[in-house]
């Protein structure tokens, strides 16, 4: 079941978050708002996949098919049609929700989840081989570029907010709001009786079923939302970088990474895709001099963590502070 949150935890999510909030105020180096803006990239996109395999237990290895469709969709449809990346952005969710929904109505249905990995590794295949040839679209391997940014805004009190590649702190706010409501729609499911029933799907199926839950139903609706907010993700990913290529965007080097966040945080646990979306990406960035080099440090690491903490970093906090027992 969803363990509620203890006070202790409460205090510690309030703190951290205002940490992030006071950030910019201690230093607005573009280098590192660019790091954070990533790592919370890449923490809500570790967080929806943690949603369909660490809290619905579906093994799926090509969401980063719906992170490109994403990508590409919003960046598309902004530079064809002149339409608002703050609109175009929630259209690239809904196209990868409606793939989730088209490949998962027919894989969702089989109870092997070795082969639903498969096939979603598959198609997340396809989508890529699909924008490295459709270069009169996409423009294949040279990249799309040329994706507009977000149009800027005044707020009261604060003045005028732009976004431009040389002051990243709008765009860094930006993305913790969306890493926030991405939290707060994953709590609020987890706390529902969906978010039940999804634990009792993945801790046994037939006894789900058995208890009256729907599975194809169920599979297919946490699909779909979680391809949605990969979708997002991607996004907003493609109107921050304004360029694009197949190898970033749909390359599998993508998904595993995001795998291995995951399971460096804490599989099916709230905060660890966030937890290891921070550790992998500063890790990574940290050995960035090291060439090559940087890549046995970085599976290393992940080595130590599976081995050491097979439940993820979040475990840490309870070795230190175990909670006491109850009489």
């Amino acid at each position: 079941m969803f363990k509620p949150f203890t006070l202790q935890a409460r205090l510690g999510m309030a703190g951290v978050l205002l940490a992030m909030l006071l950030l910019p105020a201690l230093t607005a180096d573009p280098y590192v708002m660019h790091v954070m803006v990533l790592t919370m990239i890449f923490g809500i996109f570790a967080s929806a996949w943690n949603l369909v395999t660490g809290f619905a237990g579906l093994k799926t290895f090509g969401h980063h098919a719906f992170f490109g469709l994403g990508a590409y969709g919003s960046a598309l449809i902004a530079i064809n049609l002149g339409l608002s990346p703050w609109f175009t952005i929630w259209l690239g969710g809904l196209i990868a929700a409606a793939a989730g929904l088209l490949i998962g109505t027919p894989i969702l249905r089989i109870r092997s989840m070795p082969h639903v990995a498969i096939v979603t590794l598959g198609f997340a295949e396809i989508v890529r081989i699909c924008v490295a040839n459709l270069s009169g679209l996409t423009r294949g391997e040279m990249g799309l570029w040329g994706i507009p940014q977000f149009e800027g805004f005044t707020l009261p009190l604060v003045g005028p907010v732009s976004f431009t590649p040389a002051d990243k702190v709008s765009f860094y706010y930006l993305a913790l709001a969306l890493t926030v409501l991405v939290l707060l729609v994953i709590v609020r499911l987890m706390r529902s009786k969906t978010g039940l029933a999804m634990l009792a799907m993945r801790d046994g199926e037939d006894a789900a079923e058995s208890l009256g839950v729907n599975l194809t139903r169920m599979k297919l609706m946490v699909f779909g939302l979680s391809a949605f907010i990969v979708g997002i993700a991607g996004a907003f990913y493609a109107h921050y970088l304004s360029i694009l290529t197949p190898a970033s965007a749909v390359g599998v080097d993508l998904m595993i990474s995001i795998i291995a966040m995951v399971l460096v945080g804490g599989l099916g646990t709230v905060s660890g895709p966030l937890v290891g979306a921070f550790a992998l990406t500063l890790m990574i960035e940290a050995m960035r001099d090291l060439e090559n080099y940087r890549l046995l440090g970085y599976g290393a690491l992940i080595v130590v963590i599976v081995m050491f903490l097979p439940k993820g970093l979040v475990t840490l906090r309870e070795r230190f502070f175990p909670r006491p027992q109850e009489q």
